[in-house]
């Protein structure tokens, strides 16, 4: 029971923490840290003044690791925006604890095309560069067309889009370890593809840029 009060208790505090990924990092740190400190607390004292220890050293562990690892993706999210602030083919936005940058599919690839312009290489680099110097990370490549042509065709096209990506940021030194890829072709969509303004937002290949172990 004083286990979860006290789950209870940092939850709601860490629904209440600033929104940067430092507090809520922090927050929810923890609040996990309690959990884990109280449990080891009764566990060795079986008692409540033994689970209570634990659970303050626990969450004292807890928020430090939080508030770091908070910390370090608010870094990138700065570093990205800095990067990119000048780009008309990428962007970057926050999704949780997780940041996105969205490639523009009309400005990145020709129409059927998995080849990467060379035009959007200078923003590769940029993008390759915080990723290597953020190695805690984990990054997934998503491919995404929109509803034109067979949906089976739009799959494949997607896939070899989000590996072309992929396979251009290993060779300006991400490991390839750390990237996932996967293909939605048109079944993902941010946009009504029935206008062209909508379409041209749905072909796209997103990068998504997490803690390792979220």
């Amino acid at each position: 029971m004083i286990v979860l009060c006290l789950v209870a208790v940092f939850a709601l505090t860490a629904c209440a923490a600033p929104e940067t990924k430092t507090g809520k990092g922090a927050a929810y740190g923890a609040a996990a840290g309690a959990a884990a400190g109280a449990l080891i607390g009764q566990i060795a004292g079986r008692n409540t003044q033994s689970t209570l220890t634990g659970a303050a050293i626990g969450a004292a562990v807890g928020g430090a690791t939080g508030a770091g690892v908070g910390k370090m993706m608010d870094d990138q999210e700065k570093e990205f925006n800095e990067a990119l602030s000048a780009s008309e083919a990428a962007a970057v936005t926050r999704e949780g604890d997780i940041l996105a940058i969205s490639l523009k599919g009309d400005v990145t690839f020709e129409t059927g095309s998995a080849t990467v312009l060379p035009g959007l290489h200078s923003e590769l680099d940029h993008i390759a560069d915080i990723m290597v110097k953020y190695p805690q990370t984990s990054i997934i490549v998503e491919g995404h067309t929109d509803s034109v042509g067979k949906e089976d065709k739009n799959m494949e096209l997607s896939r070899r889009r989000a590996e072309a990506v992929r396979d251009l940021l290993v060779q300006r030194g991400v490991s390839d370890s750390r990237i996932q890829v996967e293909a939605y072709g048109e079944t993902r969509p941010i946009a009504d593809n029935k206008s062209d303004s909508g379409r041209r937002l749905n072909r796209r290949v997103e990068i998504k840029v997490a803690p390792m172990g979220t």
